[in-house]
């Protein structure tokens, strides 16, 4: 039996790693730990940070099932972090639009799960965790209402309110088994 993949994307702000963070409580799931070229002192989601060589050196080696740049860094999906869908277990990772084309190409199935907020909310959210400036704030408010490829299995996920009733809506979207073309 092999487990599912789920990339988790939205902008700064929606609040993708709290919604994460709680369902990894409530459901067996295997949150991806994203290689980044930041300080890992930086906060947010647990993450490896790593120098822009060290990262280069992994992905010439073929360390990452998936990488990408934004927003001035690199990220990437470590390939032994995916072993466990062999086990059946289901994978989530927080992934990037930027990558989405190439994550669908490359794992077949692939969910995607659009965590979104209103403007006033994700502009909250962001003065509230004191990582940007105001001008980086106003930025990242400008590219929240980006439009995504086509993909085969897109679920959305409003968390316009508490993190509780926004993790039973992720929740949720995760069970949603995908729709067929005879379903749209």
């Amino acid at each position: 039996m092999t487990g599912r993949l789920f990339a988790v994307v939205g902008p700064s702000g929606a609040g993708k790693d709290t919604l994460i963070a709680l369902a990894r409580q409530r459901l067996p799931l295997h949150v991806v730990r994203r290689i980044i070229t930041r300080p890992e002192e930086a906060g947010g989601e647990p993450f490896e940070g790593v120098t822009e060589a060290e990262f280069a050196r992994r992905r010439e080696a073929g360390d990452f099932a998936l990488h990408w740049e934004a927003h001035g860094l690199c990220y990437g999906i470590p390939a032994a972090e995916l072993s466990v869908l062999d086990a059946g277990r289901d994978v989530l990772f927080n992934g990037s639009r930027v990558a989405l084309p190439l994550a669908e190409a490359r794992f077949p199935g692939l969910a995607v799960i659009l965590v979104t907020a209103p403007a006033a909310v994700l502009a909250e959210r962001l003065a509230a965790r004191g990582r940007e400036t105001r001008g980086e704030i106003e930025a990242r408010l400008e590219r929240a209402g980006f439009d995504l490829p086509p993909l085969a299995d897109l679920r959305r996920v409003d968390n316009d309110a508490t993190p509780e009733t926004g993790a039973a809506r992720f929740i949720e979207a995760l069970r949603r088994r995908p729709q067929t073309e005879s379903e749209e």
